[in-house]
This record gives C-alpha cells, sequence and structure tokens, in this order.
C-alpha cells in the first residue's frame, strides 16, 4: 500500500489559519506559528467579546430605562416591581426603545406601574 503524505492538508490547515491573520501587522500575518498564536488568541477574545456586548448592552437599557423614570418622578427599582406587581411582561430592550422613541407610551407605564404598587 502506498504511503500517505500529509502536506496537503497540512497546507490546507496552515492557508486557513494565515486568511484568518489577514490584516495583523508584522510577522503575524505571514509566520505561520506567530500567525497560529495570534489567531487563538483574537478567537478567543472575540468570544468573550460576545458575551460581554450583552452584559453592555442590558447595562445601557437598564441606564436609559432609569433615566426616563426619573422624568417621571419614580425610581428604576420601585417601577420594574411595579411593572412585575402589574403583569406586565415587557423585557428591557422594548422598555428602554419605547423611553427614547415614544415617552407617551413609557409614561402610561409608568403610572400604570405606581398604580400596581
Amino acid at each position: 500500500m502506498a504511503r500517505v503524505k500529509g502536506a496537503m492538508m497540512t497546507r490546507k490547515r496552515r492557508k486557513k489559519t494565515l486568511k484568518l491573520a489577514k490584516g495583523y501587522w508584522g510577522n503575524k500575518k505571514n509566520h505561520y506559528k506567530v500567525a497560529n498564536q495570534q489567531v487563538m488568541k483574537s478567537l478567543k477574545y472575540a468570544y468573550v467579546g460576545r458575551k460581554l456586548k450583552k452584559r453592555d448592552f442590558r447595562r445601557l437599557w437598564i441606564t436609559r430605562i432609569s433615566a426616563a423614570c426619573a422624568q417621571n418622578g419614580i425610581n428604576y427599582s420601585r417601577f420594574m416591581n411595579g411593572l412585575k406587581k402589574a403583569g406586565i411582561g415587557l423585557n428591557r430592550k422594548m422598555l428602554a426603545e419605547l423611553a427614547v422613541s415614544d415617552m407617551a407610551a413609557f409614561t402610561s407605564l409608568v403610572e400604570k406601574a405606581k398604580a400596581a404598587l
């Protein structure tokens, strides 16, 4: 049986890594060993970044809701508690969107939350 050498698959694997390293500075873009280390680190940063993005957006939504609540004379925690007691199940993303774009609708939600408390 003929001996199978792995040159083709090795080259394919290395080309894939070097393609991911395109645009990096210095040897990181064209030396496989350095590029592979940087690509692995970059993929790790990307994974963590996707988790941080969710956290950051939630903080932004809460800040926007809190600012709109302050204009209506109620604090954030009492507002959220009032919504829960009133049985209104809007998520923070939608509440923040209402607070920014439709202040009248948000004010009516604040009134319902105050009535439920």
